[in-house]
């Protein structure tokens, strides 16, 4: 079925229905950033694939809501789907209720499925159109009568990680959340995102293509907690761990059931990870705490053992990513490389190191323009043949038993212009100055993605990205809550926290320049003035310095630069072979 045509299916649903408006968020009920097949619902009924989005559909007009990243995606793959890019202002902004309360009139309705959309979308949607006497209705599931062959949910296994790989117990992650919970005076705790789930119960899975969880729920009461989890994903020996942990195991589908019969006084739901079907299904008596899971910043602050298996797991980065460039570089000429075939080439230089599950994320490998589109992913009808020309750029990760990992590097491949030298030398500078930041504690990532941005405003340049995302550990590649952009969110760097550090310049039909580290925020001190922080740099992959313009860099970004190339090569050298080493100390040799 062509895209114009199950728009038409959707639009019957909507009249036979009385439904003025539906909106389709990007979601799961988990509110996850990356999805199972089954509520890929977006790309079955437009054809796009960014993860990031919201199409709303009248009977006049059918539009995808989108932020700068996909801008130049969206319009290449809603062609002819019916659907029209709608641009918006602000990165995950509800832009398009604002759209719809100029559109209907009272009485209209508006409708969605509220097992894809977070309490906090639809209480966004709510608070602009309800006011307006226009209808909203939150349990609406057009999707399911018209879309035919959809995937069942994914049976792939899932499996127990032990403390000596978590460096935490789940009976002591559990017992800390509790303690939260009743400093809030919170006596119940339901948890629907994955990564989360996973982090508590040390359980990884396959359910979701590069991010290692397993779909389900967790109830957490005073003298009962559950894992509500589909049947047959768990051996006899996991669930007898978990029993002993304190876990009581339920199937998948009961978790809905548990919220409706729920006996609490007060339940804490994070309104941005727990979809508005479950939310609105917790009993009238039950008080409704609005807050992050506390799991969520307990997640984010990296333990001892975790952070010494992911200094582990960043050398076989390291190690996979030397050959990988060394190869590129070897056989670019041969003029048999293309954008696909050299991100499978990666992949398979990292799932020969030992405890690689998968890729971390799609490999991001954009050649010439296709660099200046921050989420690219070359497709059969896009794939570009690589020649000894031009700019490359490759963003790519490992997820690893002992770590996750996340890296870009740009490489020449050949004949390149002064206006690219300079681009990618202010990019650098602003990834450096990133990397040597020292701050206060309390210090916020906005603070930092300033930081970072300041060397390429000082020559009226900018990027439309965040400076930097979390990392968690053997887990999702974007991590939060802590997050490098210029939104003015109030949460603070806190020592143990992996965060990307990944500076950008776009120059769009021509070329993209992206620089990106891991990093983990630490404690340098205190003084008079408080304690401070400073990063350490945990990516191990040289910088390529042929396409530095000297002269642009103060002598500090020359001794980072130096100092990092340097320790790079002393940390793998021992791991390379002799000609791969060679190769290395000449990548590394100071500018």
């Amino acid at each position: 079925m062509k895209y114009i045509e199950k728009l038409a299916s959707i639009r019957q649903q909507m009249a036979e229905n009385r439904i003025d408006a539906y909106i389709i968020p990007s979601s799961d009920p988990h509110i996850s950033e990356y999805l199972p097949k089954r509520f890929k619902c977006i790309e079955w009924a437009s054809g796009f694939t960014g993860s990031a989005g919201t199409l709303v559909i009248t009977q006049e007009f059918a539009g995808l809501w989108t932020d700068s990243r996909y801008f130049v995606q969206a319009n290449e793959q809603l062609a002819d789907s019916g659907y029209e890019l709608v641009k918006l202002q602000v990165q995950g902004a509800s832009e398009y209720a604002i759209w719809l309360s100029k559109k209907l009139t009272s009485g209209e309705v508006v409708a969605f499925d509220g097992n894809l959309a977070s309490v906090a979308v639809a209480k966004s949607v709510q608070d602009v159109l309800i006011p307006l006497g226009i209808v909203v209705d939150g349990h609406v599931d057009l999707l399911s009568k018209v879309w035919e062959n959809r995937p069942a949910l994914p049976e792939e296994k899932a499996y127990l990680l032990d403390e000596h790989t978590t460096g935490q117990s789940t009976a002591s992650k559990i017992e800390t959340i509790k303690s939260q919970l009743a400093e809030q005076r919170v006596d119940s705790h339901f948890i629907s995102s994955l990564d989360d789930l996973a982090w508590v119960l040390n359980i990884r899975g396959n359910d979701v293509n590069c991010n290692p969880v397993v779909l389900g729920f967790l109830l957490i009461k005073p003298n009962q907690n559950t894992l509500f989890i589909s049947p047959g994903k768990l051996t006899d020996e996991d669930i007898h761990r978990l029993t002993e942990s304190d876990i009581h195991v339920e199937p998948y589908e009961n978790a809905i059931h548990a919220i409706k019969q729920l006996e609490a006084k007060r339940i804490l739901l994070d309104p941005k990870r727990t979809c508005f079907a479950f939310y609105d299904a917790v009993p009238e008596q039950v008080e409704i705490v609005q807050a992050l899971n506390p799991s969520t910043t307990l997640k984010a602050v990296k333990n001892k053992v975790e952070l010494a298996h992911t200094r582990n797991a960043m050398l076989k980065d390291g190690v996979a990513l030397t050959k990988f460039f060394k190869w590129l570089e070897e056989n670019v000429s041969h003029g048999n490389l293309n954008e696909i075939s050299i991100a499978k080439y990666l992949e398979e230089l990292r799932s020969a190191s030992e405890g690689f599950v998968n890729i971390s994320f799609d490999t991001i490998a954009g050649y010439l323009e296709h660099g200046a589109l921050p989420h690219y992913k070359a497709t059969e009808e896009s794939n570009s043949t690589l020649s000894s020309t031009g700019l490359l750029l490759v963003d790519s990760g490992g997820q690893y038993m002992d770590g996750t990992t996340d890296i870009t590097r740009v490489v020449s491949l050949g004949n390149i212009t002064a206006a690219e030298k300079e681009d990618y030398t202010i990019v650098l500078k602003g990834l450096i100055e990133g990397s040597l930041a020292i701050f206060p504690k309390g210090t916020c990532g906005y603070q930092i993605d300033a930081i970072t941005r300041r060397p390429i405003w000082s020559t009226f340049r900018n990027y439309g990205h965040g400076t930097g995302h979390g990392v968690g550990f053997f887990l999702n590649v974007h991590e939060g809550p802590h997050v490098f952009n210029a939104s003015p969110i109030d949460i603070t760097i806190e020592e143990g926290m992996i965060t990307s550090i990944e500076p950008g310049l776009y120059r769009e039909g021509q070329y993209g320049i992206r620089i990106e580290n891991l990093v983990h925020s630490k404690s340098i001190g205190n003084t008079a003035f408080g304690e401070f922080m400073d990063f350490e740099t945990l990516t191990v992959c040289y910088i390529s310095t042929d396409l530095i313009e000297k002269s642009l860099l103060d002598d500090v970004h020359k001794k980072w630069l130096n100092q990092y190339n340097a320790w790079v090569y002393e940390q793998l050298a021992p791991l390379l072979s002799d000609s791969e080493s060679i190769w290395l100390k000449l990548k590394t040799a100071s500018i």
